[in-house]
């Protein structure tokens, strides 16, 4: 191998490391494009309604839409926000789960599967105000919970500190999953101190080379394609715990694959950034479920401990042997906890 093919792998890594999601799926070949076997999910789910939401600032977000089965006019709408670098087709189990007693919608956050890319400088603000555009757009009326999976927490996040008031309304659940408020520069990554102290410093630095457009960035296109297993492992150790699920490690590895290498790096500093601490307060007044696998290694269980403690009315799960990618590789028991949610929120 290369030194600037090895150069260019490691550069994906660190970058990934440093966001905090499915470390090195970047690096994963795309032949891996096999999706979990009978889900009836292909490359790109073609189930609901396809719709188009147009943002605030003009970027169109891909939106599904899949009424319930059951008590169609009663049930209330849960809507699914996806983490960094991956997208709605990231929660097959749930949409099974879920699809017969709430109305489900999935969206792409800007610049992931179909949505389009906004100008750079993404922040977690503009994320949040994304969510509400969708919400305004799919469910201005009718209870409504919300559930957010790591990046996709803290869009929710965002969108409480901007608009309070509909979660003493509208939004009557909520569900933070595998998520932190605040402080991700301060995490280990499973890697010495000074190691993962390294890659936090570098993230701008990186996250600058792979946005430029420029020659690195190229490079690391080009290793993100090329067929090698150091990438499936990789994701493997960083998205999942104790029991990895080979199809589960495949959809991650796909998705992220397909997510441009220019979006993840834009999005970087806006991860270190993030603190919404403060705002938390405003998710007390709904239900609220926090679940995390506590052996998860970009976002720890002390990140959702510390969610729970400025919301002492809160669930709290902690899911033994389970990593980041908890709705796959435990999907049984976060589905039970979201219905046992939506339960709560529409009693």
């Amino acid at each position: 191998m290369s030194t600037r093919s090895t150069t260019a792998k490691a550069l994906v890594a660190l970058a990934a490391l440093t966001a905090g999601v499915a470390v090195g799926a970047a690096t994963e070949r795309l032949a891996t494009r096999r999706l979990r076997q009978g889900a009836g999910l292909g490359p790109r789910s073609t189930r609901g309604t396809q719709l188009t939401v147009r943002t605030d600032d003009g970027i169109d977000l891909a939106v599904v839409v899949e009424e319930p089965i059951e008590n169609v006019e009663a049930a209330p709408t849960v809507v699914f926000t996806h983490g960094y670098a991956l997208s709605l087709d990231s929660w097959p189990d749930q949409r099974v789960a879920l699809g017969r007693r709430a109305r489900l919608v999935l969206w792409d956050q800007r610049g992931h599967g179909a949505s389009a890319r906004g100008p750079a400088g993404t922040t977690l603000d503009r994320l949040g105000r994304d969510l509400g555009c969708v919400l305004d757009a799919v469910a201005p009326t009718g209870p409504v919970i919300l559930v957010g999976h790591s990046m996709g927490g803290m869009t929710v996040m965002a969108l409480a500190d901007q608009r309070p008031q509909i979660f003493a309304d509208q939004v009557r659940g909520v569900a933070l999953l595998a998520t932190s408020a605040g402080g991700i520069a301060d995490i280990d990554l499973g890697l010495p101190w000074p190691v993962a102290r390294l890659a936090h410093r570098a993230a701008p630095a990186i996250g600058a080379a792979l946005e430029s457009e420029g020659p690195v960035s190229a490079l690391v296109e080009r290793a993100r394609r090329a067929s090698n297993d150091l990438g499936l492992l990789i994701t493997r150790a960083y998205a999942f715990g104790s029991t990895p699920p080979t199809d589960g490690t495949r959809l991650v590895g796909d998705l992220i694959a397909g997510t441009p290498v220019e979006v993840l790096a834009d999005l970087l500093p806006a991860l270190q950034a993030h603190d919404k601490r403060d705002a938390l307060h405003a998710l007390e007044a709904a239900e609220l479920l926090i679940m995390v696998g506590d052996a998860d290694l970009l976002t720890p269980p002390g990140h959702s401990i510390e969610i729970v403690r400025r919301t002492p009315s809160a669930e709290l799960v902690i899911l033994p042997g389970v990593g980041h990618m908890l709705t796959l590789e435990a999907p049984d028991e976060v589905n039970r906890h979201l219905l046992r949610l939506i339960e709560r929120s529409t009693a």
